[in-house]
């Protein structure tokens, strides 16, 4: 982003990775970020039907609004997802309002909080972790994906579905790309073989649910006016176009 002559003020935005999943020698290794507020430019991305029609339109206004050098493509996903909400505040505020349950709800975005880490997974900046499937015993390494991983799979999806139109592979696939060794074998190869013809379906829905257990993240979820368990907070349109 190129430096402008005038004065924006900005927010420091803190990550749900700390930066402990990075090398180093990266900006992101420092935990956080800095991020402008929305102007009337960011505001032009978030209407440019191209951008909207393709899906890149968040991405677009991400990329705008950070203030810090770094590679977006290696960002976490649930790094990606605080960046996304900080977004959010710094161009509308942070009162959401949605429908849920057939009842209006609104929460109050700057309270989401990140999710609690178990720091002692987190080693040498090394973004891998070791995971014995309960079933078959077999021993793995997997990684968190990044956004330049989802990308790889949304187009291995796309390519797949112009083959077989009725084809929908996306637990496989993401497991293929979250799965980086089995049994101490590295081959991509490999792996997509061990996916494909060995890999429990329990096995799998044990490996998902450890996933998500200890991938960093923003907590969105919030309780319903009548609900006693919490639930996902539902991005529609009107997080990013209140005026819709």
């Amino acid at each position: 982003m190129e430096e402008s002559k005038f004065k924006l003020p900005t927010e420091i935005v803190e990550l749900p990775s700390k930066g402990l999943l990075y090398p180093e020698d990266s900006e992101l290794a420092k935990g956080e970020i800095e991020m402008k507020y929305m102007t009337a430019r960011e505001e032009d991305i978030l209407t440019n039907q191209s951008y909207i029609k393709n899906g890149t339109v968040l991405d677009k206004l991400m990329k705008s609004l950070i203030v810090t050098k770094i590679n977006f493509d290696d960002l976490l996903i649930g790094d990606k997802n605080a960046i996304m909400v900080a977004a959010r505040v710094l161009g509308y505020g942070s009162e959401y309002t949605f429908e849920y349950g057939g009842e209006t709800q609104t929460i109050d975005l700057s309270s989401i909080e990140n999710k609690v880490l178990d720091e002692t997974l987190f080693q040498n900046h090394l973004n891998e972790f070791s995971f014995t499937l309960p079933h078959s015993k077999n021993e793995i390494t997997f990684k968190i994906l990044s956004h330049k991983d989802e990308q790889d799979i949304n187009r291995e999806l796309e390519g797949l579905k112009k083959i077989n139109k009725d084809a929908s592979p996306e637990m496989s696939t993401r497991l293929k790309y979250m799965i980086t060794s089995v049994e101490g074998l590295r081959d991509r190869k490999d792996v997509r073989e061990f996916v494909d013809t060995a890999l429990l379906a329990k096995d799998a829905r044990s490996l998902r649910e450890y996933i998500k257990e200890i991938q960093p993240d923003v907590d969105l979820t919030f309780f319903p006016s009548e609900g006693s368990n919490r639930v996902s907070i539902p991005i529609g349109v009107s997080f990013f176009w209140p005026d819709i």
